[in-house]
């Protein structure tokens, strides 16, 4: 394979959520910039679809039954919308507990791509690792796969969360794909994760050879993610998180428990940004804490809207229980506000000395990290300073995409010289 020749892309991702979790975020961006290296690159994916922001990139669809939409979960779809057996099989797995979507878009992947192998160079795959993939990769197309973290961390943290055997029965079910990944992550070749930490994961959880492994952390669009005009453009005592998914991973539960007992004692307003579940146990929690008029949620943002909450804030939040990467934690550093994040996974890895570190899980320590940063403009200008260099120095998309680039070349490599 010539080095400089464009290289025709297919880029899949059974998910693409736009603007509130990795996956759109990382398909809108990396397509972009592979695009403007001069790259052929098609999107593949299904519900919800990803914003794309060049006209020359591909979007084919490849529509689900869309069982989890915002508006309408788990909802039971209308005879007339099943349209082949793999709509049929999707339907079951969710009625019986599961999640089928990794496991059916690989097939729908599959279908939609056997039959023109030879007008592609590589297949991209975000994070699906269905069987489908497998069965692709076997066709002889050159195959490289992103794992931002392995998801069998999601499950043991939901597991572990679950009150009562029957909690613990409904996590492992829903979960029961991640022993799919893992299989699918044994077998598919070249892997490309975001951190250290996540590839110390993948290759304990999943049991992979660390050799096939390669590191290409993600970006921050610093034209839109940036600092106010002014810092006095900032709201006194705002806090801001973004939280992708109503789940204990994200330990949107310890953030409430802090701003509870921070609350007490300082002015400060916590706004959430995120699809959270009206009847879910996070707004569950706000009304039992008492502190319904120090939340606001807000969901459905543009990125330009985004941009504006994290730098309307005068401290930021990442309080997960495990993060492979955690572009939020870019995002606040782009956006000159300083930043409070938990030890967990990556972040520590992330953030480097531009963030405020604390035990995972303990309200105590976040809610006095929060009072010393309220109470301290020094601290908060050292960590602003801090996240606006590193992120300057470490973390645009321009560079991941140069990054990626490598790594298809390198897999074409491999697949010329018939070594797998």
């Amino acid at each position: 394979m010539h080095a400089g020749r464009p290289l025709r892309i297919v880029l899949t991702s059974y998910r693409s959520k736009p603007h509130c979790g990795g996956q759109g975020v990382y398909v809108r961006h990396l397509s972009r910039e592979l695009a403007a290296l001069g790259h052929r690159v098609e999107v593949l994916s299904g519900q919800p679809y990803p914003e794309l922001d060049r006209d020359d990139i591909t979007l084919t669809r490849l529509p689900s039954l869309d069982l989890y939409a915002d508006e309408d979960p788990f909802r039971n779809p209308r005879l007339a919308e099943f349209r082949d057996w793999i709509d049929v099989a999707e339907w079951a797995y969710m009625r019986t507990g599961g999640f089928p979507e990794p496991l059916t878009f690989s097939w729908r992947a599959l279908r939609e791509l056997r039959g023109r192998i030879g007008r592609i160079d590589v297949v991209h795959d975000n994070q699906t690792l269905g069987y489908g993939m497998l069965r692709l990769r076997r066709t002889g197309v050159a195959m490289v796969t992103s794992i931002h973290h392995p998801i069998s961390q999601d499950r043991r943290i939901a597991i572990d969360a679950a009150s009562g055997g029957l909690a613990r029965f409904g996590a492992r079910r829903w979960y029961g794909f991640v022993r799919m990944q893992g299989r699918v992550a044994r077998r598919c070749g070249r892997i490309l994760t975001v951190s250290e930490t996540s590839k110390a994961s993948i290759a304990s959880d999943f049991h992979v050879d660390a050799r096939h492994i390669a590191v290409v952390a993600l970006g921050v669009d610093t034209s839109v993610f940036k600092p106010p005009a002014g810092e006095g453009d900032r709201v006194a005592g705002r806090v801001i998180a973004v939280a992708s998914a109503d789940t204990p991973l994200k330990g949107v539960d310890v953030l409430l428990r802090a701003i509870a007992k921070a609350a007490t004692e300082r002015d400060i307003h916590l706004h959430l940004v995120g699809q959270v579940r009206p009847d879910g146990p996070i707004f569950r929690l706000i009304g039992e804490l008492g502190i319904a008029d120090r939340v606001t949620v807000l969901s459905g943002l543009s990125d330009t809207e985004l941009a504006g909450q994290l730098a309307s804030a005068e401290i930021a939040v990442v309080p997960s229980r495990y993060e492979g990467f955690s572009l939020p934690a870019l995002e606040f550093m782009a956006c000159g506000t300083p930043l409070i994040a938990t030890t967990a996974g990556a972040l520590p890895e992330v953030t480097g000395e531009a963030a405020t570190l604390v035990e995972r899980g303990d309200a105590e320590q976040m809610a006095a990290a929060l009072r010393r940063l309220h109470d301290s403009p020094g601290e908060r200008e050292r960590l602003r300073a801090a996240g606006l260099a590193r992120v300057a120095q470490r973390y645009t998309w321009a560079a991941v995409a140069r990054a990626t680039e490598q790594q298809y070349r390198a897999e074409l490599a491999v697949k010329a010289a018939g070594r797998c």
